[in-house]
């Protein structure tokens, strides 16, 4: 089945500054960082006891969200991927893409009562690409489609040779490897990790300059198929899409934080150029990850702006009797973007909402073929959709 995101990177290249198509991902590869904690806490826990999901509800959420059909990629670690996608084969019918995080560098180490994060980040990588792509080491050809043939590379730039000389070496060694094997990647740059490594008004201007710097001695074969970095603001994402309209840059969500920051960040990202967004906690602690990543489509397709989508949100929980984390004004809050993979943001207020509208309805979760429609065909389908669930 043809893919979502194959169809949409490709009109993005076919018309860079008017395609509208927008490009989602549920980053559900946290195992490979928090551990235990990574599917969650438990809706079973008892006050004062700290409970969490167990790996079986993670990989059961992926199902669902697969099976709804509106995120365009399932980023995995390759030990779900090999469940889901090689043994289950829950990707061969669907248009959403199967991916896997490629490396984990020390920086994303962040388990509890680890300190490994705090260190400067170091490269490293778990992750075997054959086994994503078939499930055992040194696949046949015709076995190298039954998993992940894409996956999330990330590089911590630190301003520091050794230490960026390290990563930019093993990063060309994985494209060597990859461009072999027919595995596509897309490049997480963080923010570095060591404080003062950057003084902070020349950090926007790093880390385009570091990507641009990075691309340049690479050709088209092993490029990055898209970018996952920071929102840095307007300005800065302005100058890295009009620098190279070809180079699709991603945003990446942090910390949970409220639901208008979700929502805004994607609407202010896209403004500005970006192409893409890849979720991870602002999903999975989400009170019903189904309704929120279909929201998500609703901002991303321009159907809704961001306060609304909160209210739109509220509205489809009261409904279907979930009791949401924050009351409405509260969830109508922003909060900045985090800088690094386990760190914090600060909170500013928004102006105060009014109530949401009663008589919404429940979401409707059944997918069409989204691969065959285009985008005027989407935006259509989404307004429809929004209808139904509002009762308008």
């Amino acid at each position: 089945m043809q893919k979502t995101l194959d169809q949409k990177l490709a009109a993005i290249h076919a018309d860079p500054s008017g395609c509208k198509d927008f490009i989602i991902a549920d980053a559900k590869d946290a195992d490979m960082a928090f551990g235990l904690g990574a599917p969650g806490l438990s809706p079973e826990r008892h006050d004062g006891e700290v409970r969490f999901k167990t790996l079986a509800d993670y990989r059961n959420q992926i199902r669902q969200i697969t099976q709804q059909g509106i995120v365009d990629i399932m980023l995995m670690s390759a030990s779900t991927s090999d469940v889901l996608a090689v043994q289950e084969r829950l990707f061969e019918n669907s248009h959403v893409t199967p991916a896997i995080r490629a490396n984990d560098t020390t920086d994303i180490h962040v388990f509890r009562g680890s300190r490994i994060g705090l260190a400067a980040s170091r490269p490293f990588r778990s992750a075997s690409l054959d086994h994503a792509q078939c499930g055992y080491i040194d696949c046949e050809p015709q076995d190298r489609v039954l998993g992940s043939s894409l996956g999330l590379y990330s590089i911590t730039f630190n301003n520091d040779r050794d230490l960026d000389y390290d990563s930019l070496t093993e990063y060309k060694k994985f494209r060597d490897e990859a461009e072999r094997k027919g595995f596509r990647h897309f490049l997480e740059i963080f923010n570095p990790n060591l404080p003062n490594a950057v003084a902070p008004e020349h950090l926007p201007g790093f880390i385009n300059d570091v990507i641009a710097r990075t691309l340049a001695g690479v050709t088209s074969s092993q490029r990055p198929v898209f970018l996952k970095m920071v929102y840095h603001g307007p300005k800065a994402m302005e100058d890295l899409v009009r620098y190279d309209p070809h180079l699709v840059v991603g945003i990446l969500g942090g910390a949970a934080g409220t639901t208008l920051d979700a929502f805004q960040l994607l609407h202010e990202a896209q403004k500005y150029g970006a192409r893409a967004a890849l979720f991870g906690r602002k999903i999975n602690q989400a009170e019903n990850q189904l309704a929120f990543v279909e929201f998500l489509r609703l901002v991303a397709d321009r159907v809704l702006d961001p306060v609304e989508a909160v209210k739109a949100y509220h509205s489809v929980l009261e409904k279907l009797g979930v009791k949401p984390q924050r009351p409405l004004d509260e969830d109508l809050t922003l909060q900045t973007n985090v800088m690094s993979y386990g760190g914090s943001g600060r909170t500013v207020s928004a102006p105060a909402p009014s109530k949401p509208a009663s008589g919404a309805k429940a979401t409707n979760t059944a997918s069409p073929n989204f691969s065959k429609m285009t985008s005027d065909e989407r935006l259509a389908y989404h307004r429809e959709r929004l209808k139904q669930t509002l009762g308008e």
